[in-house]
């Protein structure tokens, strides 16, 4: 039995292993906390056979034969560290490539599925992609892309059929709950639905990819981190696509022929569709190369953010001048603060929990003050609305996602002053943030399964 100060010791050392892997991505982040649990199976043998807790962790990342190259990286990177001899080795026999392929095969033909499953309503049904079904489409939207994306991972993750029956189970209620509603043609519960069952189903997204670690805050944090990768990827696409797009428009204008009708009703809808599945497989087939870019871009945007905001605050003091509550301006401030979170989270996820306060940790203090701030002035700004001309489902969905994006945003900066301050451990933000998702999700199941007949579908 390790002594009190030995198995503090090895803690220690563990946190850093962990922490190591899941800045760099040497491999792949799902695989931490299995690889955790065979290193400390490892030490675990060692010390009962007789050696010290810090030999026993020496010979055991020397022992894991598969991750020679992640201990060559990680013994380059502590050149300080005595075990640095004990695990350089020669470079194993390149991974073959076969099950990259089949990843890559499979993704694609996901995508493909995806592109035509949200054509099938106008081919099998009659309900084309046009402006008077924008409805039907905008609620569905999410249920022609999301089984499949949960799929990819149901399959890529080997889950359980159990895991997998709940999930479908999942789909299928909120695709009962999309279409059964009579809701009111362009009404504010139809609107409000299409917007919120996405976020709802994008939780069930996460349970799959994280698997059997979406308890754990590693797990939830991988996840998160997978949805800033998919948007930036899937922005890449979307702009390769408009560019491709626009000289495919050129030179069939130049001939005559006019494909604007191809692009609305089949290339748009079929590229969107297939380009979520597209982005999802590239971010786990390049992780390495994105987690380098996600945290480049936090550093470079929380400033420029945390400027905007102090700005607003400043400009909303000095003209007196209130929030104007409408549909639209609600809708881009909210989605200004879920920016700010996920530029809290990237950061938290790029960062050394054990280094100490930086210039950069001040500069999120600011933001998240700033949004917290800012979020006050839109609250109060949305019950004087509804004190002066009543309760409507937009002002009670944007009261209900401010409050809770409120105490999102109080606590966050609760936590990170005591950091700053010395008083509490990073890890704590985090743990908050990924705790917080089941909240999200369970308000926008709300909006879309109570609201509806609440407010008569209107």
């Amino acid at each position: 039995m390790a002594a009190p100060d030995q198995s503090a010791s090895l803690e220690v050392q563990i946190d850093r292993w962990r922490s190591y892997l899941r800045r760099r991505q040497a491999i792949h982040s799902v695989d931490v906390a299995e690889l955790e649990d065979h290193l400390r199976e490892q030490v675990a043998g060692l010390v009962d056979a007789g050696l010290a807790t810090d030999e026993a962790f020496l010979v055991a990342v020397k022992r894991m034969g598969d991750l020679d190259t992640l201990s060559r990286e990680f013994a380059r990177e502590h050149s300080e560290r005595l075990w640095k001899q004990l695990v350089v080795a020669p470079s194993s026999a390149e991974e073959t490539g076969a099950p990259a392929r089949t990843n890559a095969l499979v993704a694609f033909g996901l995508a493909v599925a995806a592109a035509v499953a949200i054509k099938v309503p106008s081919l099998l049904f009659g309900i084309p992609f046009a402006e008077e079904n924008a409805g039907f489409y905008a609620r569905n939207l999410s249920l022609f892309v999301l089984p499949l994306l949960t799929g990819y991972f149901v399959w890529k993750r080997q889950l359980r059929s159990a895991t997998f029956r709940w999930l479908a189970l999942a789909f299928v209620a909120a695709g009962v709950f999309a279409n059964v509603y009579p809701f009111a043609r362009n009404g504010y519960t139809e609107v409000l639905t299409a917007l919120h069952l996405p976020i709802a189903l994008w939780v069930v997204v996460g349970a799959a990819y994280a698997g059997r670690r979406w308890r754990d805050v590693s797990g939830r944090m991988d996840f998160i981190r997978f949805s800033g990768e998919l948007v930036i990827y899937f922005v890449l696409i979307a702009l390769g696509g408009g560019v491709l797009t626009g000289f495919t428009a050129m030179i069939f204008q130049a001939i005559g022929i006019d494909i604007e009708p191809f692009f609305e009703s089949w290339l748009l809808p079929c590229g969107a569709a297939g380009g979520v599945l597209v982005a999802s497989w590239l971010v786990e087939a390049k992780q390495s190369v994105i987690e380098n870019m996600a945290p480049v871009l936090t550093r470079l945007f929380s400033p420029l953010f945390a400027a905007v905001l102090v700005l607003f605050l400043g400009t909303l003091v000095w003209t007196g001048r209130g929030i104007q509550i409408e549909r639209e301006v609600l809708i881009a401030f909210d989605l200004l603060l879920v920016v700010v979170l996920g530029l809290l989270l990237y950061s938290a996820s790029a960062r050394d929990p054990h280094a100490p306060p930086g210039p950069l940790d001040v500069v999120q203090v600011v933001l998240v003050v700033s949004a917290l701030l800012a979020d006050l002035v839109a609250l109060g700004a949305i019950a004087a609305r509804i004190t002066q001309f009543g309760f409507t489902p937009n002002r009670v969905a944007a009261l209900g996602e401010n409050v809770i994006l409120l105490v999102n945003l109080a606590w966050s900066a609760v936590l990170y002053v005591r950091f700053l301050r010395g008083r509490g451990p990073f890890a704590s933000l985090e743990r908050w943030q990924t705790s917080y998702l089941p909240v999200y999700a369970v308000w926008a199941i709300d909006v879309v399964i109570v609201f509806p007949p609440v407010f008569g579908y209107m």
